[in-house]
């Protein structure tokens, strides 16, 4: 993955600006553009929603064994690729390159934890009111999903929206940040590249309202799962409502920290100057 190559990816295609509107990716550190990013067109979105209702139920009926052995595989994929993958990541988000090593390995840890986690999506049986009566709950997968993810952690955020959904048994259409792309389509490359079905995953670029609108608003996504701010999510959550949408939701906030005088003042002022400051203060 380079930046000569920024892309969509929808139902397996790789789709660069061929007319459509792009958007510069800037490096933090030196501001030099880095490459142009194609953003979505109302058709493009279109096509990534048909293709994650059509792909589903392939995906779905493979079942958790199958759908995780993928998984696991690409995990793997991440871990042979750490220094490629932590370079894009410095490059666009302006990590510390010993971080953005850090946050792909984690990243891989959360696509191989998934992968286990598919395997005990446990039901349950209830007790019977009726003699001679069975009741039981089954989990069964929602449906296709529409993942948004910011760019504090530009490998971390999108890892989460997808691996959930992936190891669940749905398809999944997810939006990373404009501003670190690369991250997101180096995980995705990892996916395809061990295996997982055409249309299953699609990632998509373009304004974010315009892509959120259009997204949560069609009949075929079921559930909603953001990253971000808290007007933000008030907006997502209103809009997945008039559907009755699932929504997973991870929301702003300051990270207060609450010292009490029974503590080691030193051990506080080390663990809270790492967790505010570490990730350029993006935590």
């Amino acid at each position: 993955m380079t930046y000569s190559d920024l892309h969509l990816l929808i139902d397996g295609q790789r789709l660069r600006g061929e007319g459509r509107r792009t958007l510069p990716v800037i490096n933090p550190a030196t501001e030099e553009v880095l490459g142009e990013l194609p953003l979505a067109s109302a058709t493009d979105l279109d096509r990534a929603l048909e293709a994650a209702q059509r792909a589903w139920p392939v995906w779905r009926a493979l079942g958790p064994q199958q759908r995780g052995r993928i998984l696991r595989k690409a995990s793997d994929l991440l871990r042979e690729r750490v220094d490629a993958i932590a370079r894009l990541a410095t490059l666009e988000e302006g990590k510390a390159l010993p971080e953005a090593r850090v946050e792909l390995n984690m990243s891989a840890d959360i696509i191989e934890w998934y992968a286990e986690e598919g395997r005990r999506a446990y039901g349950r049986v209830l007790p019977q009111r009726i003699a001679g009566m069975r009741m039981t709950v089954v989990k069964e997968p929602v449906g296709p999903v529409a993942g948004f993810a910011p760019w504090n952690f530009p490998l971390g955020n999108p890892t989460r929206k997808l691996a959930s959904a992936l190891a669940a048994g749905c398809s999944v259409i997810v939006k990373p940040a404009e501003e670190t792309p690369a991250c997101a389509l180096a995980i995705a490359q990892a996916l395809i590249d061990a295996g997982l079905p055409a249309g299953v995953l699609a990632v998509v670029f373009g304004i974010p309202s315009e892509v959120s609108q259009h997204l949560i608003t069609s009949p075929i996504i079921r559930a909603v799962h953001f990253t971000g701010s808290i007007p933000v999510g008030k907006q997502l959550t209103a809009l997945a409502a008039a559907g009755m949408k699932r929504t997973t939701m991870e929301l702003g906030g300051h990270a207060p920290v609450l010292v009490f005088d029974d503590v080691d003042v030193d051990a506080v002022l080390d663990l809270s100057a790492t967790s505010k400051f570490r990730n350029a203060g993006q935590v």
